[in-house]
């Protein structure tokens, strides 16, 4: 690895960082990256999931103040993260991954449609919100799994389908919704990393590098996420949604 690759990973981990403190879709910053550099996308992919764990721990810290309050929410919902990513991690490591690539463009479709629609579907469904417990009940954890699964699987805009599904099952802030969507994002990536770890070759030059990006990108992103007013954290979000299906579809 050349001096300026080894420059480009660390930056692509600095705005993956940031972009997952604010939205998601990080991984579709790195992953590329190091296969672009010439690394096999295995490797890169779970050498890419170790690398941003730091990063994500750091969006957490940097918005620890939009937590208070949320821990019987939050230990409910990483559970059912942290179900899902096991099993994703599982399911990278065993099975081809042609037929579950093909359907991510279709879910972080949706996830951005979900954010588009969020305050009108908000309204409409804020009858049966209140019926429902503040974790959001049966219909948030197991979404929250399903989605856990796509973050152990790949992760690319597990953010923007964290978010979008807090924001219409969950009566909340979009700010403290994306300091929970961050906690589950955290959860899910750290439960494939020690899958990761244990089973497969890690490149640790690619995983130090992204790990030291991502730590400053996500304590930038997240200060940035907490003054965006929710209109404008709205639409960063269907930005980096939309251009992650651009790039899974290009």
């Amino acid at each position: 690895m050349s001096p300026w690759e080894a420059l480009a990973i660390a930056l692509a981990g600095f705005g993956a960082g940031a972009m997952n403190a604010v939205g998601g879709s990080g991984t579709l910053l790195t992953f590329p990256t190091v296969v672009a550099v010439g690394y096999p996308p295995l490797l890169a992919n779970v050498s890419n999931t170790v690398g941003l764990v730091p990063g994500s721990a750091a969006a957490v810290w940097g918005m620890r103040s939009e937590l208070t309050g949320q821990l019987d929410r939050i230990r409910r919902l990483a559970v059912a993260s942290a179900c899902g990513a096991l099993t994703g991690a599982i399911l990278l490591l065993t099975l081809p991954s042609e037929a579950f690539d093909a359907i991510v463009p279709a879910l972080i479709a949706l996830a951005v449609i979900l954010v588009l629609v969020q305050p009108r579907l908000t309204a409409a469904i804020t009858s049966r919100r209140e019926l429902n417990p503040g974790h959001g009940g049966p219909p948030m954890f197991i979404a929250c799994g399903l989605v856990g699964i796509y973050g152990g699987y790949f992760g690319a805009a597990q953010g923007v389908l964290l978010i979008a599904l807090l924001a219409v099952f969950l009566d909340d802030s979009l700010h403290r919704l994306n300091g929970t969507k961050n906690v589950l994002a955290l959860t899910a990536n750290l439960v494939a990393a020690l899958v990761f770890i244990a089973i497969e070759d890690i490149d640790w030059k690619i995983a130090g590098l992204i790990a030291g990006g991502s730590i400053v990108g996500g304590l930038l992103g997240a200060r940035l996420a907490r003054k965006l007013p929710p209109a404008a954290l709205r639409g960063i979000i269907v930005v980096i949604g939309t251009l992650a299906i651009v790039r899974l579809l290009a």
